[in-house]
């Protein structure tokens, strides 16, 4: 088929890359204009641009994708269907009705739940034991048009943010290719989502990784999951910052008369600290000015003490 792309970071350039391979024509990739990254300030491509001149494929990066000169730019590139993926803009109804099969948004959530921006996420904060990608119509509404397609995948205890992404990045273009296919074929039957059923998945903020140890320790550990690799897990120690990057959450400790955030125990490998219900043994962290880096190392350079008690009272 002929396809007009649409999409900005990794999780939609995986997805670019899936129906090249499977030989689509893609005629343009539309992504969003270049964005200064680290100290240097330097203008960086969008993943999706730099995979798509890797091809040769023509880019187009609007800042206001709506505006009547860029929807008269989109016409001219001939396609059957657009497909989106991370994209960062919202699309009028003008452009929805531009190619015949319309566009179909690679989404990853299994809708109708999580719909929103920081899908991933939010499924690890909440405990979802599954989650996975779906191929959907796109209408007027954010994430509410007719399902079409969906692969599942299973949530582990050790999935973070970073695995279970690079998860769906491959699933996502493994649906597409197969959702276009059985379009082809007509063999797509349309599904309408219940609206009882759905919930929101807003943006995820720097304040969102703030970590709050008189939660039950389960909920810790999903927190700092959720938040790695960003916006990281964090609390305090000794008035400096201290991420949380790896942890396991324990029920065999006695916490009785303990405060939350207290420091258990310090092991060789590992730092205990006292939840609202269990503890979390701590196995990676990085105190402000620091590299991240295992407990065991940590503990070689900062001496922390039974007794201590990290982060701030909610």
């Amino acid at each position: 088929m002929k396809i007009v792309f649409m999409g900005t970071p990794e999780f939609a350039a995986q997805a670019l890359e899936a129906l090249i391979k499977a030989g689509h024509e893609v005629t343009a990739a539309v992504t969003q204009p270049d964005r200064p990254k680290g100290r240097s300030k330097a203008l960086l491509p969008p993943p999706v641009k730099a995979c798509a001149l890797k091809y040769g494929i023509p880019v187009l990066q609007p800042v206001r994708i709506k505006r009547r000169e860029e929807v008269a730019r989109l016409r001219e590139y001939p396609a059957d269907v657009y497909v989106v993926a991370a994209f960062g803009q919202i699309l009028s109804q003008e452009i929805l009705d531009i190619p015949p099969y319309g566009c179909l948004n690679i989404h990853a959530s299994l809708l109708p739940k999580y719909r929103g921006t920081s899908p991933i996420q939010h499924v690890i904060l909440d405990g979802e034991e599954k989650t996975g990608i779906t191929i959907m119509q796109m209408d007027a509404g954010v994430d509410t048009g007719d399902m079409l397609y969906r692969k599942e995948t299973a949530i582990s205890a050790q999935d973070n943010y970073e695995t279970l992404q690079d998860r769906l990045m491959l699933l996502g273009g493994q649906a597409i290719v197969e959702a276009l296919e059985l379009l082809e074929q007509g063999k797509l039957t349309p599904e309408k989502q219940q609206e009882e059923l759905s919930c929101y998945a807003p943006l995820i903020g720097k304040e969102m990784g703030e970590i709050d140890f008189s939660q039950d320790a389960s909920a810790v550990d999903r927190r700092i999951r959720a938040m790695t690799p960003w916006p990281s897990a964090y609390t305090t120690y000794q008035g400096k910052q201290l991420k949380i990057w790896r942890a396991e959450p324990v029920y065999s400790v006695n916490i009785l008369g303990r405060t939350p955030g207290e420091i258990l125990k310090v092991e060789k490998d590992a730092v205990v600290v006292a939840a609202g219900e269990g503890a979390l043994r701590i196995y990676e962290l990085q105190l402000e000015g620091r590299k991240r880096m295992t407990a065991h190392d940590f503990l070689l350079g900062v001496r922390m003490q039974s007794g201590e008690v990290l982060g701030r009272h909610f």
